[in-house]
Parts: C-alpha cells; sequence; structure tokens
C-alpha cells in the first residue's frame, strides 16, 4: 500500500493527512516496508511490530461492534448505544496511536497524530463509570461472559500484547510514555467493560477455582 502525505491545511481540522493511491506496490515483497518517515525497515521490525498489535486490537474492536449491533434492539439499549460510542473513540484514538508508533521522532514532536495524557484520563474515568455497580471479584474470572464478554476479553488479551510490544520498542527507541499508559488503561476499561456486559445482561461469572485440585479424588 502506498501512503502519500497531504498538506494540511490551515484552519481545517478535516484536511487529510494520507492519501491511498494503490492498494499494492510490492514494494513489500521482499521483506521490507516504509515507515510514516520514509524510512525503509524490516517488517519484523520493533515499531512495525508494534503498531501492527496495534491495528490488530482495532480489528477486534471491529468485532465486538459488530456484535453489538447483532443484540436485540430492545435489550439493554442505552448501554450498548454508550459503549458503542466509546468503542467507535477508542478506535480513532488507536489509529492515532499507530500513526505515533510508525513516526520516528514521535517523542520529539514530528508525529501529528497521537495520543494524549487527555485520553488515559477519559478511559480512567469511563472505567470507573462501568466499575461503578459491579460487585466485587473473589477470584479471577475466566473469559467468556456470553459473546459480548468474551469479544471484550479477546480485546483485552490483544490489548496487553500490544502493550508488551511497545514496552519492547521503548528498550531500543524512544516512545512518549502517554503510549504506553494509554494501553495499559485501555486493557483494563476492557475488563471491567467484560463485567460490565455480562452482568447487565445476568451471564454468570465463572471464577478461577484454585481449590478444585485439592478436591478430586
Amino acid at each position: 500500500m502506498h501512503l502519500g502525505t497531504c498538506p494540511a491545511i490551515p484552519g481545517r481540522s478535516d484536511s487529510p493527512v494520507v492519501y491511498i493511491s494503490k492498494v499494492y506496490t510490492k514494494f513489500g515483497d521482499r521483506g521490507d516496508t516504509m515507515l510514516a518517515s520514509g524510512d525503509t525497515v524490516g517488517k519484523d521490525a520493533p515499531r512495525v511490530a508494534a503498531y501492527g498489535d496495534v491495528d490488530e486490537l482495532n480489528a477486534v474492536l471491529g468485532v465486538l461492534r459488530v456484535e453489538l449491533a447483532r443484540v436485540e434492539p430492545a435489550a439493554q439499549r442505552e448501554l450498548l448505544t454508550a459503549l458503542d460510542a466509546q468503542l467507535g473513540r477508542i478506535q480513532q484514538e488507536l489509529f492515532d496511536l499507530g500513526a505515533e508508533l510508525a513516526t520516528p521522532g514521535a517523542t520529539e514532536g514530528k508525529a501529528p497524530l497521537r495520543v494524549e495524557e487527555a485520553d488515559v484520563t477519559r478511559l480512567e474515568q469511563e472505567l470507573d463509570a462501568w466499575n461503578a455497580d459491579l460487585p466485587p471479584l473473589r477470584s479471577f474470572i475466566l473469559p467468556g461472559g456470553g459473546p459480548l464478554g468474551a469479544y471484550a476479553h479477546l480485546a483485552r488479551t490483544v490489548c496487553r500484547r500490544a502493550e508488551r510490544t511497545v514496552v519492547t520498542l521503548t528498550r531500543v527507541e524512544p516512545v512518549r510514555a502517554e503510549a504506553v499508559r494509554y494501553l495499559n488503561r485501555l486493557s483494563d476499561y476492557f475488563f471491567v467493560v467484560a463485567r460490565a456486559v455480562a452482568h447487565a445482561f445476568a451471564v454468570p461469572e465463572v471464577l478461577w477455582d484454585t481449590h478444585r485440585r485439592s478436591s478430586t479424588p
């Protein structure tokens, strides 16, 4: 895929930042790819792995939102509408994060799009709101909680992997601390959302039974 940069239009927030002139260019046939800066690196480079995992997380959110739309319209509509709006915004923020990770020198202000501390704070506020009415946990829970809960748990685990990959990148290149904080908070958000939708639809949470082996004959 060839991404060409477009100049920003002063005063226009909807000004395009990239254009796609051709879906395939054969540029990567030998295992290389181009960063947002124009630098060529291997497709297995830590920076590419980092924004690739963020992209995968975004795809999982797309599946979760499709599942949201399939729920019976009369069932928990207010909750699902609020959740879908948040997930849609998070998808946009993940694209911003991907653009930041694809740009060497982002710590020096060279990335026009990036996640900010305000995004982390908003996630914390939303996380607290989802968690407010949930019963406290007595143990870890097994991933599940119906289709919505299961997809939220999948998003949580992919988010944790993306976080680990970004942390790996920090060992070799500068990365803004906000990027790591955002993913760390986002995985917690998905955990609470998984519990919240299970609770809303009366799906029992299955606790990790740490005593099952001792009770087995």
